[in-house]
């Protein structure tokens, strides 16, 4: 099945498709913030926050801590991060540009929202992100990822060749 899904040229169209979906989703997402002119994380926070408690608390106590602790303060730093996040997330994916670090951090945004008591698409989105980070190199065949990761392939080889010389002397 790994092989499958890492090696086979009609693997890659399907993954292609479900990369550019969740891209769209990204994209949409996070043009909708950029262009509204005033999204605020702070309420979506405080909200997360409030649901913390009770005798069914959506979200568990430590995740409530870091929003709290780290996020609240920072709520102007955690709105760029979330709406640039999910523009540069979804142009990458549509793209198939640097797949597999796109699609990490979306599942890094996905989880936070889950964490953060908020279920909508993101378990959806999750699943089917593990399908394209699983695939490897295969989920970005049919993108830029062709052009891009021979020439960081390349870069770190350079880079490794000029270290391995520098401890030599």
């Amino acid at each position: 099945m790994l092989h499958l899904l890492r090696k086979n040229k009609i693997v890659a169209g399907v993954l292609a498709i479900i990369r550019v979906y969740i891209g769209y989703q990204f994209l949409h997402a996070g043009y909708g913030k950029i262009t509204s002119g005033g999204f605020d994380a702070s309420g979506f926070l405080k909200g997360a926050i409030a649901s913390s408690t009770g005798d069914h608390p959506a979200v568990q106590g430590w995740w409530a801590t870091f929003l709290e602790q780290v996020a609240l303060p920072n709520a102007d730093l955690f709105s760029i991060l979330v709406q640039w996040g999910e523009v540069l997330v979804g142009i990458a994916l549509i793209l198939g540009l640097l797949t597999n670090f796109a699609t990490l951090m979306g599942l890094v945004m996905n989880f936070s929202f889950l964490f953060s008591g908020t279920v909508s698409t993101n378990g959806q989105m999750i699943l089917l992100a593990f399908f394209v980070l699983v695939a490897g190199a295969n989920a970005g065949r049919f993108g830029l990822d062709r052009y891009a990761m021979p020439y960081v392939r390349k870069q770190f080889a350079a880079r490794g060749h000029h270290k391995e010389g520098t401890n030599a002397a």
